[in-house]
């Protein structure tokens, strides 16, 4: 029984920290000067040059550590410190019902098939 410690997959806490701070890959691409296909590469990547993880650290806001020593509950304590307006946590207004719009939609598609097929009983009954 080996007691050795399979190795953290930085790239893959890129990924995780990156999504928690809700930016997609372009825009930390675009934050290093770089494109999609890049960050792609490097959250695929269980290793990352260390001067490429100071960049990514900076455009995250998180420090390397926190990258390195990647924890749910150590990023939600980064996010926490470093979000500036906490107001906006708590001010999730939804301005529709979604239920509304899935019967809205629902009905717009019954009423397209109900006019198909009175114009296929107009095109039947004219010939």
């Amino acid at each position: 029984m080996s007691t050795a410690t399979k190795p953290r997959h930085i790239g893959r806490n890129i990924s995780r920290i990156r999504e928690l701070k809700d930016m997609k890959q372009e825009a930390l691409a675009q934050a290093l000067g770089t494109n999609q296909q890049a960050i792609s590469l490097i959250e695929n990547s269980e290793t990352v040059d260390e001067q490429k993880l100071i960049e990514i650290a900076k455009a995250l806001d998180v420090s390397v550590e926190a990258i390195k020593n990647f924890s749910e509950e150590a990023v939600f304590n980064i996010i926490g410190n470093t979000f500036q307006d906490q107001s906006a946590i708590y001010n999730c207004n939804c301005t529709f019902n979604p239920l509304d719009k899935v019967v809205e939609l629902y009905e717009r598609l019954v009423q397209a098939e109900k006019d198909k097929v009175e114009y296929l009983e107009k095109l039947l009954n004219g010939k």
